[in-house]
């Protein structure tokens, strides 16, 4: 895309994309914060068929803002899918892809689009609530070596070895705006027009790895990709995950699987086309036990504090 054809900040006009799936009332206070922002245009707030009633209660609260539209998708299509659904009827020039536990600050989209001018997929840093950056916030694009090295343990060597680097950098982060080769979906800005050239989300990746197959494209096809190193946003992470780790993991391996075989050709050579499976779905295996644990734990408190009231 022309940069003579990418809107100027000034005339900006985002619309802000949120996909619900049971994500908890933390979403009414990311859906105010978006709403702030002086080049929102539109909220478009995507229900994955969630059981909480915050969809609803986001659009009660918002009733004389004609700004916000809910969409209830009546199942849970995933992430990417949901994605797509939304930006088929948003109107703004601009893309913000929004997780509904990410708090934008007044001058957040404003930042944003300075580093997105020439029509760049642009990033922030998301942190926890002591500030410290979410691991997606900076790493490289996944390869079938930088995947082994993490998962074996290899990479933390990386500053003796670099070849053994993995996914996620463990040098500082940048406090200017640099290029990256990949971006988290937690938080993504990109013009609409970017978004319909390379296609939307795969919509077979349900949970996990379509933002990163979604850079993977645009940078095939020359999109800039870049992280606005200083601008953070808090990201309360995991809000639409509680009590269903076990499951998140499912389809982060599987969506594994899938970017490496789509992007990567040696893991479609001999013998790691055979090879890779078995090692993806071990390692799941391993996490296994500890996660369903850890759902248990998480539905006890549910059913307790349920109790409680």
């Amino acid at each position: 895309m022309s940069s003579r054809n990418v809107p100027q900040a000034a005339d900006a006009r985002v619309s802000v994309l949120m996909v619900l799936a049971d994500s908890g009332a933390g979403a009414l206070e990311a859906a105010r914060r978006a709403l702030a922002a002086p080049q929102c245009s539109e909220l478009i707030v995507l229900d994955n068929a969630s059981g909480d009633g915050i969809a609803q209660r986001l659009a009660r609260e918002h009733a004389g803002d004609a700004r916000v539209r809910l969409r209830e998708l009546g199942a849970n299509l995933g992430f990417g899918a949901a994605m797509n659904r939304g930006a088929a009827v948003a109107q703004g020039d601009w893309l913000l892809l929004l997780n509904p536990d990410c708090l934008l600050a007044a001058d957040t989209l404003a930042r944003l689009l300075a580093a997105a001018q020439d029509g760049a997929l642009v990033g922030a840093v998301v942190c926890d609530a002591r500030g410290r950056p979410d691991a997606a916030a900076w790493r490289r694009a996944p390869t079938l070596r930088r995947v082994l090295c993490m998962m074996s343990g290899l990479a933390r060597f990386e500053s003796r070895w670099p070849t053994l680097a993995g996914v996620n950098r463990r040098d500082a982060l940048p406090v200017a705006t640099v290029p990256v080769e990949a971006l988290s979906g937690a938080l993504l800005l990109l013009p609409r027009a970017v978004f319909a050239r390379i296609g939307g989300f795969d919509e077979r990746y349900f949970l996990h790895f379509e933002d990163l197959d979604l850079c993977a494209r645009a940078h095939a096809v020359a999109v800039p990709l870049r992280l606005a190193g200083a601008v953070r946003v808090l990201h309360a992470k995991g809000g639409s995950s509680g009590g269903r780790a076990l499951f998140v993991a499912r389809h982060k391996h599987r969506g594994l699987l899938r970017y490496l075989r789509t992007h990567d050709a040696a893991a479609r050579r001999w013998p790691w086309r055979a090879l890779l499976p078995a090692l993806v779905w071990l390692h799941f295996a391993l996490q296994a036990p500890r996660l369903a644990w850890r759902d248990a734990r998480a539905r006890r408190r549910s059913r307790a504090g349920a109790a409680g009231h």
